[in-house]
């Protein structure tokens, strides 16, 4: 094996490892595989340094998030539950980056988290 063989080895290992596993650690379940949902799942991670590492955040990633809650913020979350600890995390990074609280649910709105 060359050595411009093993990073691409480590990378395919790395996808084929995680396939099909729950969202990795800090990335959003924006619900990609849903077009339009018609409720909202709540988030099992808080937001990574993709999101909060201010100038070197991942653009795509924020923008992503900012899509996300715009368009879904006001939504129940599918289970009927209100918002978990985890999910006010990313409901305050999307008003901290500028989104607009009228596109969050009034439960969103009640965050008792502390960073």
């Amino acid at each position: 094996m060359t050595y411009r063989r093993i990073p691409a080895a480590a990378a395919l290992l790395a996808v084929v490892a995680t396939g099909g596993c729950a969202p990795a650690s800090g990335l959003l379940d924006a619900q990609d595989g849903t077009s339009s949902p018609t409720c909202r799942i709540h988030q099992t991670r808080g937001p990574a340094d993709r999101y909060t590492a201010g100038a070197h955040a991942d653009p795509r990633s924020v923008l992503q998030l900012m899509r996300y809650y715009t368009a879904n913020g006001t939504k129940a979350y599918c289970d009927g539950k209100p918002p978990t600890d985890t999910d006010h995390l990313w409901t305050r990074l999307y008003t901290e980056l500028g989104g607009s609280a009228a596109h969050l649910s009034p439960a969103d709105k009640t965050d008792t988290t502390t960073r």
